[in-house]
């Protein structure tokens, strides 16, 4: 089937579509230079190189990628997609499969944590980084290959739904939606909230029975502190990507069909994309670590020889 006709642009007042273009665009940029700085941090500093900090990583890769990416949803904002059917399908599914990682990522934090608040005398023999290091990447195989099926059709003929030209659609059948919801949201967030409702138990019995057995080992104790402390704080990170992947998602779900056009969703997946934004501030607010590895790289004392010796902690 032949299209004559050309996408419908939005037209918006000259001093709104600038105002829009520069704050997308610093999101953009403050989203790439700040897990920028992440990535570094963690994969330079070899004090830094823990389990949680591998996953972390993860994280901040995915979120790397997600404001590299904006460019494109930026591109598409006023509704025209200029660069062809086959980039519009493979942006989509490289998109995609960005979030399930990122969301596979969540869930190996959420069992890092429950292991080593619920089971804290087999942290350490269970969760060793080489075994963290194959699961970050069977979670990224897993996004890419279920992804790549999932919009196999969209891959194999670009452009097919699309109503004119400069239009980029994904079409994904009723059931394979049903499926992908269940899969890539609803099952891991009901993990996800199981998970850290048995560490808060946890979390609340051992606060007690502080208070009741007041001799205490001091090392002991304070590993215990440290523990709930990276509970909390991951924790934080959790809540704020939830906060901001819901509406996302509460769309998909709503939807009266299942053929969405890359500027349909845009709202929604802002707010989603905006968590890859906090995620770095987050951890500059909650890390001692990252602020301090922040201090270093920005002051070049990272080009030292043996910086990556420093004590981060």
């Amino acid at each position: 089937q032949l299209i004559n006709t050309s996408c419908r642009k939005t037209i918006r007042p000259h001093l709104e579509a600038m105002l829009i273009y520069i704050v997308l665009s610093s999101i953009s940029l403050l989203t790439v230079a700040l897990n920028l700085l992440v990535i570094i941090s963690i994969s330079h500093f070899r004090q830094l190189h823990t389990p949680t900090n591998l996953l972390l990583l993860s994280l901040a890769v995915s979120d790397f990628f997600v404001g590299l990416f904006m460019i494109f949803r930026i591109i598409i904002i006023d509704g025209c997609w200029l660069l062809g059917d086959l980039m519009c399908s493979l942006w989509l599914i490289i998109s995609s499969t960005i979030i399930s990682s990122s969301i596979g990522t969540m869930v190996l934090i959420s069992v890092d944590r429950y292991v080593a608040i619920c089971y804290p005398l087999h942290y350490f023999i269970k969760v060793k980084p080489r075994r963290v290091q194959v699961c970050v990447c069977l979670c990224w195989m897993f996004a890419a290959l279920y992804n790549s099926e999932l919009m196999k059709d969209n891959l194999q003929h670009p452009g097919r739904y699309n109503s004119c030209i400069g239009e980029c659609i994904i079409d994904i059948d009723y059931i394979a939606n049903l499926l992908d919801l269940i899969i890539s949201f609803i099952f891991p967030i009901t993990l996800i909230v199981i998970l850290y409702i048995r560490i808060f138990g946890v979390a609340v019995y051992q606060a007690r029975a502080m208070r009741s057995h007041i001799a205490v080992v001091t090392t002991k104790e304070t590993v215990t502190k440290s523990e709930m402390k990276a509970a909390r704080n991951l924790g934080v990170v959790v809540v704020v990507f939830l906060i901001c992947a819901f509406p996302y998602y509460c769309f998909v779900l709503t939807s009266q069909n299942n053929v969405y056009t890359a500027s349909s969703v845009t709202i929604v997946i802002w707010l989603f994309y905006l968590n890859s934004c906090l995620n770095p501030l987050i951890y500059a607010t909650l890390y001692p670590w990252f602020r301090k590895s922040i201090k270093v790289i920005v002051t070049l004392q990272i080009l030292k020889p043996g910086s990556s010796r420093a004590n981060m902690l």
